[in-house]
């Protein structure tokens, strides 16, 4: 699931070099995942209204209950 966004975002960003995912185990049934990208792209992975960073989170949520887990995403903003 990390590759996974972290290849979505390299295609929506201008710096793919510095897109950067940190994933996170809070227990065995739910994980946080924390995209980092370049200032400069922090709206492009956002989008209009949050519509692209809400569209990444359905898509990762329903990739999560395939596997039985709970998904999150966190756009870091700095």
């Amino acid at each position: 699931m990390k590759e996974f966004v972290e290849s979505i975002a390299k295609y929506l960003v201008d710096k793919p070099d510095g897109v950067r995912v940190e994933e996170k185990v809070v227990d065995d049934k739910k994980i946080i995942f924390t995209l980092k990208v370049a200032p400069e792209d922090i709206g492009k992975v956002i989008g209009k209204q949050g519509k692209t960073a809400q569209a990444m989170r359905v898509l990762l949520t329903a990739i999560a209950a395939k596997e039985g887990i709970r998904a999150i995403l966190e756009i870091a903003d700095k």
